[in-house]
């Protein structure tokens, strides 16, 4: 008899954006204007998502798009990505 497979480990990721005060800086200019693109199961889908919004804003110095490992957040003593 075959076990069934377990479904990999959800680790979330929060992709998030917008313009910042300085180029320098983490500090979003505008909180009201943030960019909350979407919470993704693994780092990789995140990962595509951020980099599909970063090139969207290329030609703004001052905007950033980041992803935050909410798994980690959550459960300090995960480790992986």
């Amino acid at each position: 008899m075959k076990t069934p497979k377990q479904a990999p480990k959800q680790l979330l990721h929060l992709v998030i954006g917008g313009e910042l005060e300085s180029i320098e800086g983490l500090t979003f200019k505008d909180l009201s204007k943030v960019d909350l693109v979407g919470v993704y199961p693994n780092y990789a889908e995140a990962a595509a998502v951020w980099k599909s919004k970063a090139q969207q804003t290329v030609d703004s110095a001052q905007t950033r798009y980041f992803v935050v490992h909410l798994h980690r957040l959550l459960d300090p003593e995960t480790d992986t990505e």
